[in-house]
């Protein structure tokens, strides 16, 4: 109950936010809370696929961070509206897209599912989605609208492409 409070608590942090702190604090709750769950089972593939996940994940929110305070260093405002530097937001475009798994940074992705429960599998790809995306949906006047739909097309049909070759259900 506490993990699944703690989810709750961190993605409403993070989609609510308006400062790029608070943001960031609603993300890393929320890959704090999810890291026991994953982990539950004590099975070695599950403990991997947590270790992955925690890895990824806080590359991803460091990349947040150093992106939301190169902006800062540049513009002056803390704001997630005011993303206005170049470098600044093709390094959250990347962050972002860790968080997500879109193509690029996607090898993470069906390892960590591998590894977790069926339960948990569905918490992470759908629930644990809604925060970058929404932050995504916050900057998208300030990101590259070109580089995220070549990602967006490529996740697509890469995702397509390499689910044909599965054939278990996560």
């Amino acid at each position: 109950l506490i993990f699944i409070t703690s989810l709750l608590l961190g993605s409403t942090i993070t989609i609510s936010s308006n400062h790029w702190v608070m943001a960031w604090t609603g993300l890393e709750i929320n890959t704090l809370a999810v890291l026991p769950l994953i982990s539950k089972s004590h099975h070695p593939r599950a403990v991997e696929a947590a270790t992955k996940y925690f890895l990824v994940q806080a590359a991803a929110s460091t990349l947040v961070l150093f992106s939301s305070m190169t902006n800062a260093w540049h513009t002056g405002q803390w704001d997630i509206t005011q993303m206005t530097h170049p470098t600044s937001s093709l390094i959250l475009t990347a962050a972002l897209s860790m968080k997500l798994g879109l193509v690029p940074f996607h090898f993470w992705f069906p390892e960590v599912l591998q590894g977790s429960s069926l339960m948990t599998g569905l918490l992470l790809s759908t629930a644990m989605k809604f925060p970058p995306i929404t932050l995504l949906y916050m900057t998208s006047q300030s990101l590259n609208p070109s580089l995220l739909t070549t990602m967006a097309i490529l996740s697509a049909a890469l995702g397509g492409w390499m689910g044909l070759n599965q054939t278990q259900t996560r």
